[in-house]
């Protein structure tokens, strides 16, 4: 009976500073059915001017399966099936390693001494809560009697050094983080505050304190069970002198804690919510219901709707396209490739584009889509709002993208933050700060961040317009939710289509003194029923402004 891949225990060597937990993975010499080419033919044969493209599309399906975890069909495609599924699956479970990337590289493919077509490809292997383990392997395919081409299964195919002999164990340290704290020095725990449990570790990490996750994946000795080299280390080295040390975050407990509670406004909806200074970009409250789980606040992907209207008014009036007072009228309808309507099917004939950013008016911003370039509305989102660039803030964030429309109804879409412009709270508070001071900051949750962005400052006047329109959004639009509130509050709402299946998500951003929030709520049906209590309920519990 062949011997069958099986994990292993390994040693369990407690560290000095945390508890360590052990994974092994043992797999074994599969030995290479061998296969001839067909008589006059090699691998080369055919033109000398290329692999031959039936090789190369069958090691490209092999390694789709693998990194797809569609085992079977990969062990299928190789000379070894039942052996081949077995280490496959020994391997990738044993390390704890969750959708690999695989890629074959057309360069440095070759016929090997043995006969076979050998095909370069890099792995890329994500160890569940380390990081990525990165290597480059070679797969080797041989003709087959009746035709075709098949993996020549053998150990070193999944990794060069695994073989009958050596393995690969995965080793684990937890080592206990600093502690984190906010603006003020108050301690940030999961239990006060739900939305930033899942953050804490990674916060603590990535501000230099050395906490969180640490490991490595080693290669050890199969008989002896001793480590002959390590392939791979993740995490920080515990610094002793930082132990004691907390680190210190941008947020506020006061505002944290206000968010938490204003969730409870989304009646159990998928909602989140996010709060920063305006002056410099400094997130105060980052929140999320449910609390566990996916940061949707800074790693959302989501249509902004109407209140992208922001940066489309940027961008009209950075040109002088439109002006305030200027009618722009309002119909129920318009076809641009497809009918576009407004809320409720609106309409507001006659209407001043003040009236149509203020009651979100679809049609009459996108009847002035031609006032704009196609790519003109996302470089204006990065230039000046830094959408799309790469940030920085502490933590995994997705930091939004404005593609070129690719045709008209696409361009309609855009001008109205659907189609394919993408953003979420932590962009769309940004967005607001920018918009109303003029100048953008990349937002922060720790301090000594790094900053790649590069932005323009917007023009006073469109600054004092933007500003106004907001205003006026509050007082005589479609924020009114806002508008029983102390301080000179200025918003705009969104309600961002997603599917025929699905209810409309609601939005709201808005900004009081020095202090820019944004709320989304899936399928809140509209932004002023669903985010607009949740920003009010924020804004009823803190001061008019951040100490």
């Amino acid at each position: 009976m062949p011997d069958v891949p099986h994990l292993t225990p390994s040693r369990r060597r407690r560290p000095r500073n945390g508890v360590r937990a052990v994974a092994a993975v043992g797999v074994v010499l599969a030995v290479a059915a061998g296969g001839s080419y067909a008589a006059g033919f090699g691998p080369f044969a055919r033109g000398d001017d290329g692999p031959d493209p039936a090789a190369m599309q069958q090691a490209r399906a092999f390694l789709a399966d693998w990194a797809a975890g569609r085992l079977p069909s990969a062990a299928g495609r190789t000379t070894e099936p039942g052996k081949a599924q077995e280490v496959l699956q020994s391997f990738t479970a044993g390390l704890d390693i969750e959708k690999p990337k695989l890629t074959a590289g057309d360069d440095g493919v070759r016929e090997d001494e043995d006969g076979t077509l050998g095909v370069p490809f890099t792995a890329r292997m994500p160890v569940t809560g380390l990081g990525t383990w990165t290597y480059e392997s070679r797969l080797p395919l041989r003709e087959q009697d009746g035709g075709g081409w098949k993996v020549d299964w053998r150990l070193s195919l999944v990794h060069p050094r695994l073989s009958e002999t050596e393995k690969f164990r995965l080793e684990r340290e937890e080592t206990a983080p600093p502690k984190v704290t906010d603006r003020q020095g108050v301690s940030l725990v999961g239990d006060a505050y739900p939305s930033l449990a899942p953050l804490l570790g990674r916060l603590a990490g990535g501000a230099g304190g050395g906490g969180g996750p640490r490991g490595a994946v080693e290669l050890v000795d199969r008989a002896s069970g001793e480590t002959v080299r390590t392939e791979a280390s993740f995490g920080k080295k515990p610094d002793p002198a930082a132990a004691d040390r907390p680190v210190r975050t941008t947020l506020d407990a006061g505002w944290q804690a206000a968010a938490e509670k204003a969730l409870g406004e989304a009646d159990g909806k998928n909602a989140s919510l996010v709060a920063l200074r305006v002056d410099n970009g400094e997130v105060l409250a980052l929140a999320n219901s449910p609390s566990s789980g996916f940061n949707r606040a800074a790693s959302g992907t989501y249509a902004p709707g109407s209140t992208w209207k922001i940066v489309t008014s940027s961008a009209l009036l950075l040109k002088d396209a439109v002006k305030p007072d200027d009618v722009v009228d309002c119909p129920k309808y318009l076809t641009v490739g497809k009918e576009f309507h407004n809320v409720e099917t609106s309409e507001h004939p006659g209407a001043t584009f003040r009236k149509d950013f203020t009651e979100s008016c679809n049609t009459a911003f996108i009847s002035l889509r031609g006032k704009l370039d196609d790519g003109e509305l996302g470089k204006v989102a990065r230039t000046y709002f830094g959408v799309g660039q790469e940030w920085h803030i502490g933590i995994p964030t997705y930091d939004g993208s404005v593609p070129v429309p690719k045709d008209e109804t696409e361009k309609a879409a855009s001008m109205i933050g659907q189609g394919r412009v993408q953003a979420n709270p932590l962009i769309m508070a940004s967005v607001t700060a920018t918009a109303v001071s003029g100048e953008f900051h990349q937002p922060s949750v720790t301090a000594g961040n790094e900053d790649e962005t590069r932005t323009e400052p917007l023009p006073d006047e469109v600054v004092s317009q933007l500003r106004g329109l907001m205003r006026a959004t509050v007082t005589d639009g479609t924020a009114r939710v806002l508008a029983d509130l102390p301080g000179e509050i200025g918003a705009k709402t969104g309600t961002a289509e997603v599917s025929d299946d699905q209810d409309n998500n609601g939005w709201l951003v808005a900004h009081r003194g020095n202090v820019a929030v944004a709320a989304v709520v899936e399928e809140g049906v509209t932004g002023g029923g669903s985010a607009g209590p949740i920003v009010h309920s924020l804004l009823s519990a803190v001061p008019e402004d951040p100490s």
